[in-house]
Formats: C-alpha cells, structure tokens, sequence
C-alpha cells in the first residue's frame, strides 16, 4: 500500500489507528494513504508534510 508522510494541522490532534490510536506527532509520520487519512487531510485536521530529497552535487 502506498504511504504519505502527513503531520498535524496546527492546533489540531489527530489519533493514529494503526499505531493504536497514539497521536500523529508533530514532525510527522509515514502513514497509510487510505480513507482514514485523506478523510483528515479533506477535513484539515492534517497536512501533508514534504520530504527531503537528497540533493545530487554534480562534480565540473
């Protein structure tokens, strides 16, 4: 399944179900793309949070 990595609204919570239902924590986390959680992101509770991509460093 693919996943995304969301973190919290601000000033929003949001229980993560399959970790128990444990909070998203505020850096974010590899979650499920599924209804669950394009239901938070639809409803604002969540945002997607943007990765780092590895810079290459072309050599001259």
């Amino acid at each position: 399944m693919k996943t995304i990595k969301v973190k919290p609204a601000p000033g929003r919570a949001c229980p993560m179900p399959e970790k128990g239902g444990s909070l998203l924590p505020a850096a974010g986390d590899d979650v499920p793309h599924n209804a669950y959680w394009q239901r938070r992101l639809d409803a604002g509770d969540a945002v997607r949070a943007e990765t780092r991509k590895a810079i290459k460093e072309t050599k001259v």
